[in-house]
């Protein structure tokens, strides 16, 4: 259920194949035990156009989307173990950040719930 969605510039896949950024996002959501085993997705879209503070800083931002029921402290360390990680990660990068953003589960739907 949990979606983590990647904006980037496009220079941070020249220093990290797209497939190491997504599992390290992955692996480091899957630890902090907040979502069932499989349900985590994770996709990364790279910037080639944009603006950052008028440079072109390289940055990593994710927008994370849970489903609602985890309280401050739960969504804090998430949030904070992933850019941890990242930091790790890319030492070098001056913007890394995260925001999560709850999903209502009364207006929440998919396809196989119709």
């Amino acid at each position: 259920m949990p979606h983590f969605v990647i904006d980037c510039s496009e220079n941070i896949i020249k220093l990290k194949s797209p497939k190491e950024i997504i599992q390290k996002v992955y692996d480091t959501a899957e630890s902090t035990n907040l979502f069932d085993k499989g349900d985590i997705k994770v996709r990364i879209t790279p910037f080639e156009h944009y603006n950052i503070g008028n440079t072109k800083n390289d940055f990593i931002h994710i927008f994370a989307n849970i489903m609602e029921g985890r309280n401050v402290s739960q969504k804090k360390n998430l949030s904070e173990k992933i850019v941890t990680e990242l930091k790790v990660m890319f030492p070098n990068v001056p913007i890394i950040s995260i925001n999560i953003r709850d999903f209502e589960k009364a207006t929440y739907c998919n396809k196989s719930m119709v």
